[in-house]
């Protein structure tokens, strides 16, 4: 992407949010490993990618990106992806219909093993401890051992990422997909008492599917009924292992973060002159930026300008995540530095991060009602500007949880401890994350009506 530009460049740069090794043989003896296994994405399906979210840009698409908030080894199993991937599916059918444009789904797996944390240290049960980062870097347990940063890991997250993927694959084309099974599963939430809202909406797909049944377009007549492109990112953090798995494109010379399909740069580490843009702005991967509310119209205009020299379509997803309330007083002086600049992007909301609270019960959650406040400010905003609102992006899973409350199931914040399961930042739970595809289906919709059709 940046002639001159070398892999192992961020190494002189200013670094944050990542650790100090205490044995940096290890460490290399890990790196020399990892940089000897197979990339875990193509160059190829990064290229792709990048082509879908240039449609995404102009409104021809919509970007639905969702996922674990840091993925766990202990929780890793074949039903977990499972779960999380047909809820992703379910959501984007109804985001299909609502926005009448091609759904890309991205997931925040097999790869989001690393996070930012707001302290070094952290207090548990009066004593002071290293702050938990992740499993690719440490351990949960509040132990000084598990919280010891040990290079080992890397590999034990390549290999839990390789399976994930190959797991992906295998639903994305063997059947799982079929948009009929997936709208069944769909209409099941529906039927609920409680979801009497959505059975309209749930109804008019069925309709909808029902008519191209009769009209010959099924998974035998219609390949794309069946199969789905399925995409990982992650957030790019922990740069000896990004470095480590970056390789050279067979087909353009250029280099790819061989990690995920697309990785993204957290509101922690978007310092322009940082180690993080620095590593991101060489690839040829889509790149993700998060924008909070200290994002300032200065930084902004120098970030995309590094990331995306040539303003190349599809390159630059911008992610707002402001919080409830906040998204007005941010958002349009973002929006119109894009447009002064005349840079091609994708606008993501992201409304789980500036929306973390403590509850009663002492549990960090998230309600419900301010995620979707936040959705629906963020589309406010893009439609005042007459600008394209081109994706939402999750902290979701496929199960079962009680981490975020209100939704459908009305859970409460005395509900919290009943599973209680995320290792870092509390998830939508199945339930809740589909009652969200539909709100904003319901959005997508509006704009449509309105005479803003965000279609082909």
């Amino acid at each position: 992407m940046t002639k001159g530009w070398q892999k192992s460049d961020w190494r002189v740069k200013p670094r944050i949010q990542m650790p100090d090794y205490p044995d940096n043989a290890a460490l290399t003896s890990v790196e020399a490993q990892l940089a000897k296994y197979p990339p875990l994405v193509f160059a190829g399906e990064a290229r792709k990618l990048k082509k879908q979210l240039a449609l995404a840009a102009e409104g021809k698409a919509f970007l639905l990106q969702g996922g674990d908030c840091a993925e766990s080894f202990a929780e890793f199993s074949a039903d977990n992806i499972r779960d999380t991937f047909r809820v992703m599916l379910q959501m984007a059918v109804v985001l299909t219909y609502g926005a009448k444009v091609p759904v890309i789904k991205v997931g925040r797996m097999a790869g989001q093993f690393a996070k930012p944390r707001s302290t070094p240290t952290e207090v548990i049960g009066g004593v002071e401890y290293p702050s938990y980062r992740g499993d690719i870097i440490n351990g949960f347990d509040a132990t000084e051992e598990s919280r010891r940063p040990d290079p080992a890991r890397m590999l034990q997250a390549y290999t839990q990422a390789a399976a994930s993927l190959n797991l992906l694959r295998a639903f994305s084309t063997g059947g799982f997909a079929d948009i009929h099974r997936v709208h069944s599963w769909t209409l099941g939430f529906a039927e609920s008492d409680k979801a009497e809202r959505y059975r309209e909406l749930s109804n008019r797909i069925s309709d909808a599917l029902d008519f191209m049944t009769a009209a010959g377009v099924n998974a035998d007549t219609a390949h794309t009924l069946s199969v789905v492109d399925f995409y990982t990112s992650h957030e790019a953090l922990l740069l000896e292992y990004e470095e480590a798995l970056c390789r050279i494109d067979s087909l353009t010379g250029q280099p790819v973060a061989g990690s995920g399909h697309m990785i993204w740069i957290g509101d922690r580490t978007r310092q322009p002159d940082g180690a993080h843009v620095e590593f991101a702005r060489g690839v040829l991967n889509p790149i993700g930026l998060k924008c909070g509310p200290t994002t300032t119209v200065e930084d902004l205009k120098v970030l995309m300008a590094k990331l995306n020299p040539q303003n190349e379509a599809g390159r630059l997803t911008l992610i707002a995540r402001f919080g409830a309330g906040k998204v007005g007083e941010h958002l349009p002086r973002l929006v119109k530095a894009v447009q002064e600049e005349g840079a091609n992007v994708v606008w993501s909301c992201d409304p789980m991060h500036g929306n973390t609270i403590k509850s009663s019960s002492g549990y960090k959650t998230r309600p419900f009602n301010a995620v979707l406040s936040e959705v629906r400010e963020f589309f406010a905003v893009h439609k005042a500007e007459g600008t394209i609102p081109g994706g939402v992006h999750f902290e979701m899973t496929g199960k079962d949880v009680t981490e975020c409350t209100g939704g459908l199931r009305a859970v409460t914040d005395e509900d919290l401890s009943d599973r209680y399961h995320t290792a870092c930042d509390p998830r939508l739970n199945a339930s809740q994350s589909l009652e969200l595809a539909f709100l904003v289906a319901e959005e997508l919709l509006s704009l449509r009506h309105e005479g803003r059709r965000i279609a082909l």
